[in-house]
Parts: structure tokens; sequence; C-alpha cells
């Protein structure tokens, strides 16, 4: 300790002093540094080894006391009950009482642990409470018994809140997921296990389950998932009062609790669980569906050019020296411009008219023709497999954006979703209103439009879906369209952003479309 904190802490005051006075020897000196740890801990020490060295010689020094007398004072006895209730009665401090232990157990339950359900957290809470109300701290054992009734009393009164916000058929639907489901109670806590003969997984176990791969199957069995969980017909701000980690804490509890352990638990408690796992799990499902989303258009296009590029690379030859060529091509025509081509310009060039032709063939291969090849084995392949899923989403997530600029991609997402079971409609119908937006110019501003038979300038269908999911994703990853119901905080590789969108919205930071690994009522967006 140095010499400022030794005078702030231990430095006996004039009406301290006067305490002081009347005593002798150890146990003048004993009182002294009683009274110094108590004015600064709120508590008595537990015995000689928690009184720091310097400070007993600082205080030795102050009462005229050798620091060895202190070994001859009694930590036990009359004489220390004597001197702790006089310095008790000069703080203004008293011992903690039963009906003071009621009224702190009261408190936390109201005001810490309703928020905070770590015990040690609970507990320096109570500590620094005893202190506001000049309550001595009880001993360690009577504080273990005070934090575990704050607890208790804490999630009794926040189930049976939660609970009673819950209609009587969605608690049946709730209790259901658990009710005879026998066959879960031998698997291990937290798995996803436990069949239920030919029909799989439990509509619970389905539900815990983790995402796969990214794939159509994947896509379809995410969207299963998020309709079973709004099956259950839970608030959408069932829990928007309740402390973030109290949730999450509930949510953990009720994904590695078995099915017999749950059934188990009160009423309330037992739904409050299954409510905090079904709505944390929604929001993780949300998000993962558009983490899929993304994925899956990156690699729709990504497969394309793949698929291309392989049909092209046997048959491409790079020509190097293209400015070479082009000056000799052009001397020689200059030299001769009465000769043939072949007998003037094929000469002129090492190689002759296979350099030629391989010149021509490159530039159709990595120019707009290749482009466009790319463009239509992706609309085949958005046509034939994935649509099916991306579709399927259009119904359960719901798209929203504040900016002006890109309200034709939401618009655009609509009349997608309004024509989807058109059949085989080649083009949207002419007095429909087909929104503009920036991804349809480009490459793909050929390929969207088409003249029909009578010379009228049409939108594909099928093209414009491309495109517009194509233009979804990309607004996704810059954040400018966020989705409905997906997380406050993810886990890896989801990463949250803390700024807020508008209404309450917060947006989530989904990883690169290239990559995945796994996947959560408030309105986020996935992106970036």
């Amino acid at each position: 300790m140095d010499l400022d904190d030794l005078v702030e802490h231990w430095t006996l005051l004039k009406d301290e002093q006067g305490l002081v006075s009347g005593k002798r020897g150890a146990t003048r000196l004993g009182f002294a540094v009683l009274l110094k740890f108590y004015t600064q801990c709120g508590r008595f020490p537990r015995g000689r080894f928690e009184l720091p060295g310097e400070a007993v010689e600082f205080v030795a020094r102050q009462v005229q006391v050798p620091a060895s007398e202190l070994d001859a004072y009694e930590w036990s006895g009359r004489t220390v009950e004597y001197h702790r209730a006089q310095i008790r009665g000069h703080l203004g401090f008293r011992e903690c009482s039963v009906a003071d232990a009621e009224k702190l157990t009261a408190w936390l339950a109201e005001h810490v642990a309703c928020k905070e359900r770590r015990p040690e957290q609970v507990r320096v809470e109570l500590l620094a409470r005893c202190r506001t109300e000049c309550i001595e701290p009880p001993t360690p054992g009577r504080c273990d018994r005070i934090v575990g009734a704050a607890l208790r009393s804490a999630e009794e009164t926040l189930t049976a809140t939660i609970s009673a916000r819950i209609t009587v058929e969605s608690i049946e639907r709730i209790v259901a997921l658990v009710a005879g489901a026998d066959q879960e109670d031998d698997a291990v806590p937290g798995d996803a296990g436990g069949g239920e003969g030919d029909d799989g997984p439990p509509v619970l176990g389905k539900i815990k389950e983790a995402p796969g791969n990214v794939s159509l199957e994947t896509m379809l069995t995410e969207i299963d998932k998020l309709l079973a969980v709004r099956a259950i017909g839970l608030p959408t701000d069932l829990l928007a009062d309740v402390a973030p980690k109290v949730v999450a804490g509930w949510r953990a509890r009720a994904a590695v609790e078995s099915p017999s352990h749950l059934r188990t638990h009160p009423l309330p408690l037992r739904v409050t669980l299954l409510a905090a796992l079904l709505h944390e799990r929604e929001r993780e499902i949300t998000d993962t569906l558009v983490e899929l989303l993304i994925s899956t258009v990156h690699r729709i296009g990504a497969r394309a050019e793949k698929k291309v590029t392989e049909q092209l690379v046997n048959a491409f030859k790079k020509v190097s020296g293209k400015e070479n060529i082009l000056f000799k091509l052009a001397e020689a025509s200059i030299g001769e411009p009465e000769g043939t081509v072949r007998e003037v310009v094929y000469p002129a060039v090492s190689g002759g008219e296979q350099t030629l032709r391989e010149l021509v063939h490159e530039f159709k291969t990595r120019g707009p023709v290749y482009r466009r090849t790319v463009q239509t084995t992706l609309k085949a392949s958005y046509t034939n497999h994935y649509r099916r899923g991306l579709i399927k989403l259009l119904d359960v997530l719901e798209f929203r954006s504040s900016n002006h600029t890109h309200r034709p991609v939401i618009e655009a997402l609509a009349l997608v979703a309004r024509y989807a079971a058109a059949g085989n409609t080649t083009y949207y119908p002419l007095g429909e209103t087909v929104p503009v937006h920036k991804a349809m110019g480009g490459d793909w501003a050929e390929v969207v439009h088409r003249t029909d038979k009578r010379g009228r300038r049409r939108v594909v269908r099928m093209v414009y879906e491309v495109v517009a999911f194509q233009a979804l994703r990309d607004q996704l990853k810059c954040k400018e369209i966020w989705v409905v119901g997906a997380p406050i905080s993810g886990a890896t590789p989801m990463r949250t952003c803390p700024r807020t969108l508008p209404s309450g919205a917060r947006r989530t930071t989904a990883s690169c479309a290239s990559r995945w690994t796994r996947p959560s009522s408030s309105t986020s967006c996935a992106g970036r």
C-alpha cells in the first residue's frame, strides 16, 4: 500500500480517536484496526490475515502501540463482541436481522434477480445494498441463502407473468411439445434425437436441430421449422420487457433439458422455458433463412459461370500480342489496299488464318456471348431446381427498407410472389406494372426484355425473378434491406450490428455468401 492509500483509509479521525482513547495495549490497537477496516469495507475482518501489514504499522504509530501487540488481540470472545457493538453504534450500522434478510431478499428479487441470473453478480448487489442500508453483511452461508431465495422468487414472478400473456390454445401447443415424448428421454440432453417411429424426430427435436449445408433441401427444412414455431402462436412482444440475459438463460436451459425433465417443472416455468426457446429459435431460423437466401443466389451464379467455363475451356486458347497483330494487319492493308484478304492479311500474321480464328473465338468466349451463355445457364438452374425454395421464402420472410431508392426491389419481390403460381407464363401481362431497379441494367438488360411475336417489348418472367433475387441479395449484404424477425444477437457466423433501424429494428451482419457454417420480436437486417 502506498502512502496516499494509508492516509486516505487508515487515518484515525478526531471522533475515532476519542473512541480509542480509553483503551490500552493490544485492545487499543485491535479496536483501532477493526474500526478503520469496517469504515472502509463495511464489515469486520475475518482474522488477522485480512489486515495489511503496512496498515497495521500505520495505525500502530497513531495509537502509540507497537504493531506486534496485535498478535495478543483475541478475535473471539466477549471483548471483541463488545468492540464490534461499539463500532456498529458509532457508524450507525446494525446486524442483519430476520426482517432485514426478508427485505433484502424482496429488494433483490424485484430490482436485481429479474435482470441478472448469475448468483455471484446478485451477491455483489446484495453486499452493496447492505452497505447502503447500513446493515452489516450476513455470513457467507446466509448470503448464499438470501441470493438463492431472491433468484427463486424473481423466477416465479417472471414465469407467472410470461405464462399469463400466452393464450390457452398456445399453452396447450407448448405443453404438447414435451407431453408423452418419452422416446427423447434416453437421448443425450440437448440432442435433437428421439424418434417417433417412421415419422422422424418429434417437433421439438426438429426445432432444436442445427441447419445443414447450403442446399435446396436445407432451405425447405428450415422453412418447415419456422412454420412449426409460428404455428404455436406466441405473441410477438412476449419477452419484450425481459432482460436479454434472462431470455438467453431460459433458452439454454430448455435446449439441454430432456422432455421428461421439463415435464417435472411447474406449468408456468415449463411454459416460459419452452416459449423462450421457441422465441429465440424463431429469430435464429429466420436469420438462417436469410443467410441461405444470400448463399443460394450466390451459388446459382457461381455454378453457372463454372459450368460455362468448363464447357469452353478446352476450346479456349489465349492469343498473345494482340496489339502487334492489329499493327501488322493495318500495315499490310494500307500497303496493298487492292489485294485480297487471303493474299494480304493472312500472311501478315504469324500463324495466318488459324491465329485470326483463335482471336475471334477468344473475344466471343470472353465478351457478350459468354455473359449471355452464363445468364441462360443461370436461368435454367434457377427455374429447374432452386426456384421452389426461393419462392417459398417470399411467403415466410418479410423484407423491408426505409430507403426509397431501394423500394423497387421490395416491389419487385411482391410482383414475383404475386405471379409465383402463374404456371408456364413466359411474360408478365401487358397491363402489369413491372418495377424497374438497377439490377435490370447492364448485362441483364437484353435478357430481361424480349420482343414477342407481335413485335412488342415484354418482360420475361423467369429472368425477372432471377434478377430480383440477385438484387435482393446485394441489398441484404449492404444492409439497405432487412428482414422482420432476425435476431438482436446471433452466434457464429452471424454477427450483430448494434446500429438501430427505424421502428426499433436492428440489423445483423451475415458472413460472405461464399461461406457457410451455421445460423434467432425485433426487426433486423442480415447482410454484409
